[in-house]
């Protein structure tokens, strides 16, 4: 095994910070953070929230959800069924009625934008935002309701949240 030496000038690049699995986000934070997004109107931000907690899908299959995943028609459907990028096997999860609602509010701002993907870029290069932007929203919504958050660089298929709540791989800290 090839181990790099650190000089007495070079501090490792992770010195202080937390290694391995990181605490979830609470239920209050959970709620703290959706009644702020709530009261701002952020449509978008509401509905990635809502439905990163729903689903608890990895963030590089979130940010690529397509209108067709979760609308049937017009009408927002009661449970979709997503293929993980990562396992390749098939994901179902429940919206609910929370989910919906704003899920509802976005379509019309949607349709305006002609995208078939819930989250579209506002770069043409790409057609739904990046697993980035979706990390510094994630880091935004953390920092708004008074926590730190240490994020990590993230891989294409690497979850954004913990197994239990998807919303953060990050540490959080009163």
């Amino acid at each position: 095994m090839l181990v790099r030496s650190v000089g007495k000038d070079q501090r490792p690049w992770n010195k202080g910070m937390l290694i391995g699995q990181k605490k979830p986000l609470e239920p209050k934070h959970v709620w703290s953070i959706w009644v702020r997004l709530e009261i701002a109107r952020s449509l978008r931000d509401l509905v990635i929230f809502n439905l990163a907690i729903d689903s608890k899908l990895r963030a590089c299959d979130l940010v690529k959800l397509r209108f067709d995943d979760i609308c049937l028609g017009a009408k927002v459907r009661h449970r979709a069924t997503i293929v993980q990028k990562k396992t390749g096997r098939p994901v179902q999860f429940e919206i609910t009625e929370q989910s919906r609602s704003s899920v509802e509010a976005w379509l019309p701002t949607l349709r305006t934008t002609g995208s078939r993907y819930l989250f579209p870029s506002r770069l043409h290069a790409s057609p739904h935002i990046s697993i980035r932007q979706y990390a510094r929203l994630v880091h935004r919504w953390v920092e708004s309701i008074g926590l730190a958050l240490q994020l990590r660089f993230l891989k294409g298929s690497e979850s954004m949240g913990n197994h239990d709540s998807n919303i953060v791989d990050a540490c959080c800290v009163d």
